[in-house]
């Protein structure tokens, strides 16, 4: 560390050796967003707009880090580790800050920092009431220990870790196209197949990653079966119960046969591309069971296609409810969050500023119904624009040779084009920068069902 750094240090003399320090902790959980959402021009102006974040988050797919990215194009200007430090500190990243300013730091802080819950995005977070939580003590650090297993009175069953490990064949990590039961994974840990009461189950068993606390896993374990408890419906995905009695907590659910959206419309495992009426009832489906979450004043924070399962018949089932957000007060107003959290290439501009709405899960709807138009992935850094949300004013733009035919996925040879101008109308609706302008779940899903009896009166 060199000790000639000081509070007015331009950053883009700051060393390489700090820089890569500062990166492997704010790269991995993305807490990089936390700063940049915080830099503003001398005139008081955000520096950086939700197309710039979204760019800062392509990189990780080009093997770069945001954070070194970051801070080499803020660098162009006369900022100062002071402010670097002011700004780490304020979002009580003080491991981070100590690095670049020790002296800025109380020495009894300068651990590092711990990430919050909320930082995961395939991880459920806190509720704003916090029930049924508490401390695992540190003499048992691979042990999750619960009191209360089950926060609230459910009909949902409590089942024995033992169990569990029973019918996955010991949870086996082989996939399961090589004979294994390992379904696939995410930053929660792994989801295995299983057989329970002669029914097939997906088991999901959480697991702490690195620099984790073993409190917040207690807490997105709580956090997810509070969730499922309070909403049910056609379009969410069911929990078949859970298990604390073990090494790692884990949720049941219904093993859904068909798999993500999006891996179906990719045609994962040479299956058959999907109609266009089958994507306008998925559409559909999804629709009615977002608009069940913002009825009951919940936002779900992560709306996407891989969050969108499909049941043997297709139908859709909203998961993933680790981020989902309750108002403390029973309303559907914007509430605050200081850690963003999601996938960046479905986020809402006020979410990238922290604000938790409806409106924001609308906007990530509106990703999906470009995904189900196209069957092109979200984001995919060889495709030009890169991000699918930014299509739109593509097609706008006179000077580009993209077009809303040539938009169309060609694996849907049933689309008919009126309807499919009408699903991408709504899409553009969903996705307009200011929240106010976009349409509520309740109207979306009146347009879908106009759109899908429309379907249904043609094949009569």
């Amino acid at each position: 560390m060199s000790n000639s750094v000081t509070s007015a240090t331009y950053i883009r003399n700051l060393s390489y050796s700090i820089r890569r320090q500062l990166s492997g902790i704010l790269d991995p959980q993305e807490r990089w967003k936390e700063i940049i959402i915080s830099i503003r021009k001398p005139n008081g102006d955000f520096r950086y707009s939700q197309h710039n974040v979204r760019r800062f988050a392509g990189l990780v797919a080009q093997g770069k880090s945001p954070t070194e990215e970051l801070l080499a194009d803020w660098g162009t200007s006369n900022c100062t580790v002071g402010e670097l430090v002011d700004i780490l500190k304020s979002h009580k990243l003080l491991a981070a800050a100590a690095i670049v300013l020790p002296d800025a730091v109380p020495a009894e802080a300068q651990q590092p920092d711990p990430p919050s819950a909320e930082t995961y995005s395939a991880l459920p977070t806190r509720l704003l009431d916090n029930k049924g939580t508490q401390t695992v003590p540190s003499s048992a650090p691979t042990q999750i220990q619960l009191d209360s297993c089950d926060p609230e009175p459910t009909s949902f069953s409590s089942i024995s870790y033992n169990d569990l490990i029973k019918i996955t064949d010991g949870f086996n990590d082989r996939p399961v196209s090589e004979g294994g039961c390992r379904l696939g994974e995410g930053g929660f840990g792994a989801v295995y197949k299983g057989v329970l009461n002669h029914k097939l189950v997906a088991v999901k068993k959480l697991i702490p990653v690195e620099d984790m606390s073993l409190e917040d896993l207690q807490i997105q374990f709580h956090q997810e079966i509070q969730t499922l408890t309070v909403l049910q419906h056609e379009n969410l995905v069911d929990m078949v119960g859970f298990s604390c009695d073990g090494q790692y907590p884990c949720v049941i659910y219904p093993l859904m046969p068909n798999g993500s959206l999006l891996d179906r419309l990719a045609c994962l495992e040479g299956t058959p591309p999907l109609s266009w009426k089958q994507r306008c009832l998925i559409a559909e489906g999804t629709a009615s069971g977002l608009e069940f979450v913002h009825r009951n004043h919940h936002v779900h924070r992560d709306v996407k296609s891989a969050n969108i399962l499909l049941d043997e018949k297709l139908v859709a089932k909203i998961s993933d409810f680790g981020l989902t957000r309750a108002s403390p007060k029973g309303t559907s107003t914007t509430m605050k969050t200081e850690r963003i959290v999601g996938t960046c290439a479905y986020m809402a501009p006020e979410a990238l500023r922290g604000q938790v709405t409806p409106k924001s899960d609308i906007f990530s709807f509106g990703v999906v119904l470009l995904e189900i138009l196209s069957g092109l992935p979200p984001v995919d850094e060889n495709h030009n624009p890169q991000f699918l949300m930014e299509v739109p004013s593509a097609i706008e733009d006179e000077d580009e040779e993209l077009t809303f035919e040539g938009f169309l996925d060609t694996k849907m040879e049933d689309v008919q084009l009126g309807q499919a101008e009408s699903v991408y109308t709504l899409a553009c609706s969903c996705l307009q920068d200011r929240k106010n302008q976009r349409p509520v779940s309740k109207q979306v899903l009146l347009e879908l069902s106009g759109v899908v009896k429309s379907i249904s009166l043609e094949q009569q």
